[in-house]
Order: C-alpha cells, then sequence, then structure tokens
C-alpha cells in the first residue's frame, strides 16, 4: 500500500541546500529536533488552551496542517544534518524517537475535547505510537527501522492536517453535528490503518531478519 513516505528522497532534495547551509552555521541534529518537540508543545498548547472558557479556537486548527508540513520537514533535515554531516550519537538516536512520539501525543490529544466517545481516540492515539515502537523494534530482530505504511509519521501528518481543516471549517459554521460524525469515522478508519501499518511493519520486519 503507497505511503507519503515514498516522496521522501525527492522532499529530501529540496531541503538539501537549506540543511547545507544549516551545517555550515552551526545548527546540529540534535537542534533541530528539540525545536521540533517544542514547537509540537506550544503548538497542542495553543490548540487546547481556549477550550475551557471560550471552546475550540478554528484558527490552530485550520493552520494545523501547515504546521505539520513544517514539522515533518524539520524531521527530514534532522535526519540529513547527523547523517551527511557527521552529526549521528546515541543520544541523538534515542532523542529523535522520543521526540518523534511526544510531538505526536502533545498534536493530537487536544482533539480529545472535540470528541464525544473520548476513549476512542486515546486508544488511536496510543496506536500511532505503537506504530513507532514497532518500526523501532526491527533493530532488535537484525532487520532495520521499519517505516512501512500507510500510516506513518507522513501519513499521519496529512491525515490531523485535513482533519484540523475540517474542523476548523465546522467551528467556523457551527457544524457540531455533523463534525462529531465525521471525527468518530476518522477514528475507527485511522485505528485501522494504525492496525495495518502494525502488522506490515511486524511482518516485514521479520521477513527482511530471516533473508
Amino acid at each position: 500500500m503507497p505511503s507519503v513516505y515514498d516522496l521522501k528522497p525527492k522532499f529530501q532534495n529540496l531541503l538539501r541546500p537549506l540543511v547545507n547551509l544549516l551545517a555550515r552555521i552551526g545548527v546540529t541534529a540534535n537542534m533541530v529536533t528539540i525545536a521540533a518537540m517544542l514547537g509540537s508543545i506550544a503548538y497542542g498548547i495553543w490548540i487546547y488552551q481556549p477550550f475551557a472558557t471560550h471552546g475550540p479556537n478554528p484558527y490552530p486548527f485550520l493552520f494545523l496542517g501547515l504546521f505539520l508540513f513544517i514539522r515533518m520537514a524539520l524531521n527530514a533535515i534532522d535526519g540529513m544534518l547527523a547523517r551527511e554531516h557527521n552529526q549521528q550519537s546515541l543520544f541523538g538516536a534515542y532523542l529523535n524517537e522520543v521526540g518523534d512520539v511526544v510531538s505526536d501525543a502533545a498534536l493530537y490529544l487536544p482533539f480529545l475535547d472535540l470528541m464525544e466517545h473520548g476513549i476512542g481516540w486515546v486508544l488511536l492515539i496510543g496506536l500511532c505510537c505503537l506504530t513507532e515502537f514497532v518500526g523501532l523494534q526491527g533493530k532488535s530482530i537484525g532487520a532495520s527501522r521499519r517505516y512501512d505504511g500507510p500510516f506513518g509519521k507522513s501519513d499521519r501528518a496529512v491525515f490531523f492536517g485535513a482533519l484540523g481543516l475540517f474542523t476548523a471549517w465546522a467551528v467556523f459554521e457551527n457544524k457540531q453535528a455533523l463534525h462529531g460524525i465525521v471525527m468518530n469515522w476518522a477514528m475507527l478508519i485511522a485505528s485501522m490503518l494504525a492496525l495495518i501499518t502494525i502488522s506490515n511493519r511486524v511482518r516485514r520486519g521479520i521477513q527482511e531478519a530471516r533473508s
């Protein structure tokens, strides 16, 4: 099944001049990783902050897709700095994986207050985190770090960016009932895609290790 991740080589080629510039001025891969994580936490707070008193603010949802695109670019940049500019480190490897999971949780958890059945959304976030854990486990059995889709990091960015746009529209147009129906279906579809992704990463990791 195709994944947005398949476009990564072309995306990296576009970013390479910027990466080379950042390396020349002393920016490190770990700096970029930390910036992406802290930015995601700050953006998650921006989404969540108005809920208690004013209801959802549509503007953080409206620009969520743009922020997720920037975060994807930062994720690509930190990896390229590490690999292509001799910045790989053991701490950086941990930081990269932890930063991704923390960032995902920070950006997806605020959607909880929009859900009628919050437990389903919590389970979805857990499945999203599990896809990354399972992908990382490939290394422990002698395979590579698995990035198989159809619901990897890049795919989730597209999915949640689109969901953010729809949420902003629903708030602007006062379409709460329709929004609730769509969110429930989105939760189910995303959960199924996450389960398929987990299965693909386990199966292909085992195949790679055996070969």
